[in-house]
């Protein structure tokens, strides 16, 4: 199936989804993670209609970058080491993997004045050990600790849920998320509006929206693999 195909169905099963729930489906922001094509299926999928894409390696994600922009809104989704901010600032408007003071420092080092950087605050709900993230009780203090970086926007949380062949066993991670996103958000910082969730992929999109999903990272179901 084209990109085309694959984005009808995809759409289709949020706008489901969203009529079930009682929420708007333009609520639901689709990323298309594109690190496993090539530029070309990249600018296929911004042809397709899709505005927002994902990259996880500093150096692709800069080609890509290079050869695509000024379109799509791009989302860097991968950890990221301190050594290779300067690689992507400027040219990302989104970091959905902040899990450490030290990268907070160095992205406010590198943007320019002018410059604020849209970031998702990665949580390993699950405890997976194979996962990045800070561990939920260290969340409102690490949150408390970004007031000083005047460039960083702490727009939602993020995280990845293990693997399952039947995705509603996701849920419990999913719902775990969207419970610290509403004590954050609850807590009105300037700093730190936390209104989003970066939660859901291909296989699991679904349930990650019936528990609030805000950005859903969708990959081989919408791109597929090179």
């Amino acid at each position: 199936m084209s990109i085309i195909d694959n984005l009808k169905t995809i759409k289709d099963n949020i706008k489901e989804v969203c009529v079930q729930q009682g929420r708007s489906e333009q609520d639901v922001n689709i990323v298309a993670v594109t690190k496993y094509v090539s530029i070309e299926t990249a600018r296929n999928a911004l042809d397709a209609g899709l505005e927002h894409l994902g990259e996880n390696r500093a150096e692709v994600a800069v080609e890509k970058w290079e050869a695509l922009q000024p379109r799509g809104k791009w989302h860097f989704i991968g950890s990221l080491q301190s050594r290779k901010v300067k690689q992507i600032v400027g040219k990302y408007q989104y970091l959905h993997s902040l899990d450490r003071l030290s990268l907070a420092k160095e992205l406010d080092k590198r943007l320019k004045d002018n410059e604020v950087l849209n970031c998702f605050i990665q949580v390993n709900v699950s405890g997976e050990e194979s996962k990045a993230g800070l561990h939920p009780d260290q969340l409102e203090k690490f949150i408390s600790d970004l007031a000083v970086y005047k460039k960083i926007r702490v727009v939602g949380l993020m995280t990845m849920a293990p693997f399952y062949e039947d995705p509603e066993l996701t849920r419990p991670t999913f719902k775990g998320l969207r419970e610290l996103r509403d004590h954050i958000q609850a807590l009105q910082l300037d700093h730190a509006p936390c209104t989003e969730l970066s939660m859901g992929m291909s296989n699991d999109f679904k349930v990650a929206i019936e528990e609030g999903a805000t950005y859903v990272r969708i990959g081989s179901a919408l791109v597929g693999r090179e």
